[in-house]
């Protein structure tokens, strides 16, 4: 079991699998993109498979897939497929912009993984290519019905946008109100490769619950885990449910039970905080399972309290993309 210098039990790995996406979401990376690593300095499919084994036998017993976006990767699946076998590991997510998951659907649904999350910023398809720079949106919103259709346990993950897509916050309720499926309401963070900075946002999860009340008046407040980053509710009427998420405001640090490693092998203890350790470097220098568990042990001993500490500690956080950091 993995418990930090402020008590807190990390269970769940965000493991991202590539530093590479199909999209160009103008709140993530620069129209051209950003230096993506090389491929020599990304993970192996076995080297993934290997890091997995030790985590969990660590007590990790979530692991969220993550990018980029995953599926970029085209030997995703060989890793999932040894993922869904891995004894100890009790869930298995994806996070995924959509557009390229539409052919795995159906091994995804045999191999159990049923957890995925949506990346969808948006539902009018002009304000869409406007924040991902692509034309997409048909693909994405054929692969989100199917996903939704299918069974999957579906999150749709917003990201509230001052001036770009804050119009589509009731329509997207509306769309969804039919479907059983959650969307997140995120609060805009400044990784984005540094194209952007800021210091507060005008759409905190405050703000986002009184526009939707404004339309939605009977809101009742759902019982969430107590390591939930969303605060989630339900409109009467609704089949779906809502959350939001204060990835800005940082409401949630004090129940975290998240560690991150990115595609590149850093292990990255908070959204705000400087990697430590690279866990691919050590792997393939031939140390030990033990070597990579007592760099993950170090990592995990020294973290910071919150979000907002670890901003301190870190100049230049937020010259970094999401991308590249993991989601």
């Amino acid at each position: 079991m993995l418990i930090d210098n402020h008590n807190r039990k990390i269970n769940y790995l965000r493991l991202a699998v590539t530093d590479r996406c199909n999209l160009r979401c103008n709140y993530c990376m620069p129209s051209e993109g950003i230096n993506f690593a090389k491929n020599d300095k990304l993970f192996t499919i076995e080297e993934l498979v290997k890091l997995s084994e030790i985590v969990v036998s660590q007590g990790i017993d979530k692991i969220r897939i993550t990018g980029g976006e995953p599926f970029v990767r085209k030997d995703l699946m060989v890793l999932l497929r040894k993922l869904a076998a891995l004894n100890g590991l009790n869930d298995i997510s994806i996070t995924t912009n959509a557009t390229l998951i539409g052919p795995h659907i159906a091994e995804l649904k045999e191999l159990g993984i049923t957890n995925v999350n949506v990346s969808l910023d948006a539902i009018n398809k002009q304000t869409f290519n406007k924040i991902t720079r692509r034309d997409t949106y048909d693909t994405v919103h054929s692969n989100l019905i199917k996903l939704i259709t299918e069974g999957f346990n579906v999150r749709i993950n917003f990201i509230v946008l001052d001036n770009q897509n804050t119009e589509d916050i009731i329509p997207i309720l509306e769309l969804m109100k039919h479907y059983n499926v959650s969307i997140r309401f995120l609060e805009e963070m400044p990784f984005n490769g540094g194209s952007k900075e800021f210091s507060t946002i005008k759409w905190n999860y405050k703000s986002i619950f009184n526009h939707i009340k404004t339309t939605f008046p009977k809101i009742e407040k759902l019982e969430s885990p107590a390591t939930s980053t969303s605060i989630n509710y339900k409109i009467k009427g609704h089949k779906s449910t809502f959350g939001l998420i204060p990835s800005f405001s940082r409401t949630f640090c004090s129940s975290c039970n998240r560690l991150r490693i990115s595609a590149t092998g850093d292990i990255i203890t908070c959204l705000y905080a400087k990697p430590s350790a690279n866990l691919r470097a050590i792997l393939r220098e031939g140390n030990s399972d033990e070597s990579v568990k007592e760099q993950i042990l170090k990592a995990v001993g020294s973290r910071a309290k919150t979000g907002f500490e670890a901003q301190e500690k870190y100049d230049g956080i937020f010259s970094n993309s999401m991308t590249s950091i993991g989601g």
